[in-house]
């Protein structure tokens, strides 16, 4: 072991005269640790919600659209077949969009009305997958029956609607007529709740299948657009122009990243500053060391000054306060990953109990989209931490250990 990080550890343990030294090295431990394992949760959380609300988006909905930008997609079939001739494209699936008004007499609320292809959507989609009642083969009704919608969990608990349940789909585009424009009505028969886990989802979207959107709207044999499975969801912006050239005018292809960039770019700007404010604690706690280092210095002015007058070079003295500073970082920084990492991998349970002892709902799904806490360990977050907080603790030492190595014996001995 190099004497200087020998004598840096002496300095550290307690003695009867440097108690109060001791309580704020104790103090700057403490403070390296908690902005440590704060940055690691929070990290772990908005990771967690950025990762879950990804997997929500890409589940509900495909990794590439395809639309007309003069009107609805006529002869989908061979469009389709020619989209999924470029290599990158797995599957596709025709669908239509437009918003509706669900009745049941004594509640209305305003949805958007996806007509899918049940045949080739499971392909895109994991719709199928977040069925928590019927199923998406009970949307192709037999002839003369009233013909099917799946609608969300939420949206079922809005309007007071079961399974088996009946509700009137009303269409603004409707019929001309000599008072003018009257909305279009048809009887929908739930055949199916999914649950997707994302609130703004599973209460704004139903789903009927392809051919009665079509005869509903009055469309004929066309379709609002073709939805995209990619090989490389986090390549889909390179495909989609790929897809623009493929195809040309009047057809143009967004992906998944463009139709969700305003809630993706905050999420990440989000992270980003909140790791910049979290690391504020980090540099608290650095002064609480450098603080400590200056009183340790003042008191070992003589050991100081027997040692230089033994050969201990300024140099030497200089590593001894930078041990002692970086150890007081190091300890916090470990202690502080343990804690934090203990936390995050086990963090849904705990909001569970708090929630249960307080009484008080930490996490509300119609605020945050979600219905659980999400919280995801990534391994090159936590050494960026481990990192910044052991540099930061190191430039913590520099000017006391500099002003150490600067002292000059006689001074230091002069009245001793």
């Amino acid at each position: 072991m190099p004497f200087e990080l020998f004598i840096g550890l002496r300095y550290l343990k307690a003695k009867r005269k440097s108690t109060f030294i001791s309580l704020i090295t104790l103090i700057s431990v403490a403070g390296v640790a908690l902005g440590v394992m704060a940055l690691i949760i929070v990290l772990a959380v908005m990771t967690g919600f950025e990762e879950d609300l990804k997997d929500k988006i890409l589940g509900t909905n495909a990794h590439i659209v395809v639309l007309n930008s003069v009107g609805a997609v006529q002869d989908y079939p061979q469009l389709m077949k020619k989209i999924e001739s470029i290599d990158g494209v797995v599957a596709s699936t025709p669908f239509i969009y437009n918003q509706v008004m669900l009745s049941t007499g004594k509640n209305v609320s305003g949805v958007v009305l996806r007509g899918i292809d049940v045949a080739t959507d499971a392909k895109v989609t994991n719709l199928h997958k977040s069925m928590v009642e019927g199923d998406l083969k009970s949307l192709e009704s037999e002839v003369g029956k009233t013909p099917g919608v799946v609608i969300g969990k939420e949206l079922a608990k809005n309007l007071g609607l079961f399974l088996g349940d009946t509700v009137d789909v009303i269409s603004p585009m409707g019929n001309i007529t000599p008072l003018g424009m009257m909305p279009k009505l048809n009887r929908f028969r739930i055949t199916g709740i999914f649950n997707t886990g994302m609130f703004e989802y599973d209460s704004t979207l139903a789903y009927v299948s392809l051919q009665e959107a079509q005869q509903f709207l009055g469309l004929g044999d066309v379709v609002t657009g073709i939805q995209l499975k990619v090989r490389d969801v986090y390549k889909t912006g390179e495909l989609a122009r790929k897809i623009d050239r493929e195809l040309g005018p009047p057809y143009h292809a967004r992906d998944w990243m463009q139709m969700n960039k305003n809630i993706l770019f905050a999420l990440k700007t989000e992270k980003s500053v909140m790791f910049i404010i979290l690391t504020l604690i980090v540099l608290v706690a650095a002064f609480g060391i450098a603080s400590t280092l200056f009183m340790v210095v003042m008191e070992k002015t003589r050991d100081i000054a027997i040692l230089k007058s033994m050969g201990a070079t300024s140099r030497s003295i200089m590593r001894i306060f930078v041990f002692e500073g970086l150890i007081i970082g190091v300890f916090g920084t470990i202690i502080g990953v343990l804690g934090g990492l203990l936390v995050a991998l086990n963090l849904e349970p705990i909001v569970s109990v708090i929630q249960k002892l307080t009484g008080f709902e930490l996490f509300s799904k119609d605020i945050y989209y979600l219905d659980h806490f999400p919280s995801q360990v990534v391994t090159s977050d936590v050494v960026l931490i481990s990192v910044t907080a052991v540099l930061i603790s190191f430039a913590a030492t520099l000017y006391p250990s500099w002003a150490a190595s600067r002292m000059a014996p006689a001074e230091a001995l002069r009245y001793e």
